[in-house]
């Protein structure tokens, strides 16, 4: 069976109600050609339909931001998303490039026990995780990859380790495992260490719960935690790191939603310079600028330390002739 490309609602319904009819599982993939995560993806659902085993489910793919109302419908907020659905009704959503889970799902959905290959995964693609996780470990000076948030930890060993730093006043930042397959796994290797939560401070790795542990006991730890500062200078700080700054999901060279894609699209045809800050990888950040900037959604656009706005009024300072007018920076 191939795989289709779907181009339209109306095509979509269609073989929804096509698939519906006969009992069949409909496994749709949304995509846009911007995440590079929905190529690994794309290869396992071309795997799955080479599989005669499975010649009953049909295969679509939906660039997400080209059907926005069928993207609505179905609650799609990133990408990439795999939904399964029978007889008309969702079964299972799988949020990311996490391959086990949607290997896990079909086989519940088919009951049938076939395993999927492995995707192939080029030299580029290790390299280029490699490169982000660098960049994810010094994010900030002392960071924490764990189960969950600092909020809401979702599991006892992250939230015994966060109280921990808590404890001690410590300025971290926090990266959620469970939000990035690849990430999740990647960086066991990165790391050399097979367990969650991890602690790195400076780009170092420091370990786990148990080496934090350890090292509190031994008045070790608190000498080597950099201490927080008030969040409003923190943030005040960011906001001020270059002129024009934007906080947004990913970074100018690779959006994570399709909202920082155009506002990072607009800003490029401008030729102004700005500088970015990935809001997915600081939570803290995340939700303290919306309090701050009183402005709920992202991406958020500064200028000269002051708030501008999301892409909405970015677009109609375009289309007004006012936009360069207003990225128009200050002489120091």
């Amino acid at each position: 069976m191939a795989i289709t490309n779907v181009q339209k609602i109306q095509e979509f319904d269609k073989i929804l109600n096509e698939t519906s009819s006969k009992g069949n599982l409909l496994v749709v993939h949304f995509w846009t050609s911007w995440a590079p995560q929905c190529k690994q993806i794309t290869e396992i659902l071309q795997l799955i339909s080479k599989d005669q085993a499975l010649s009953s489910v049909v295969i679509l793919e939906v660039e997400a931001e080209n059907i926005p109302a069928l993207s609505l419908k179905y609650n799609i907020n990133a990408v990439p998303t795999c939904l399964l659905i029978k007889n008309n009704k969702e079964v299972a959503r799988i949020n990311g490039a996490n391959v086990p889970e949607i290997n896990k799902k079909i086989k519940e959905n088919c009951q049938i026990g076939f395993v999927l290959p492995s995707p192939s995964f080029s030299e580029q693609s290790e390299k280029d995780l490699n490169t982000r996780l660098n960049a994810l470990i010094r994010q900030a000076d002392c960071v924490l990859f764990m189960k969950g948030t600092a909020n809401e930890p979702r599991c006892g060993f992250s939230k015994s380790i966060i109280e921990i730093l808590n404890q001690h006043n410590t300025d971290f930042s926090t990266f959620d495992i469970l939000s990035d397959e690849e990430v999740r796994q990647g960086l066991k290797t990165f790391s050399n260490w097979p367990t969650y939560p991890q602690l790195y401070i400076k780009g170092e790795l420091i370990g786990g719960l148990d080496i934090v542990k350890e090292m509190e006991e031994s008045g070790d730890l608190s000498s080597m935690l950099p201490k927080k500062e008030n969040k409003d200078e923190k943030l005040k700080k960011l906001i001020n790191k270059a002129a024009i700054m934007v906080f947004m999901k990913g970074n100018r060279e690779t959006p994570r939603c399709g909202f920082s894609k155009t506002l990072t699209e607009i800003l490029n045809e401008t030729g102004v310079s700005y500088s970015t800050f990935d809001i997915l990888e600081d939570e803290q950040v995340r939700q303290n600028l919306k309090v701050y900037s009183n402005w709920p959604t992202y991406p958020q656009v500064y200028v000269n330390g002051e708030l501008v706005g999301g892409l909405d009024i970015i677009k109609e300072l375009k289309s007004s002739g006012e936009l360069l007018d207003t990225l128009s920076v200050k002489d120091c």
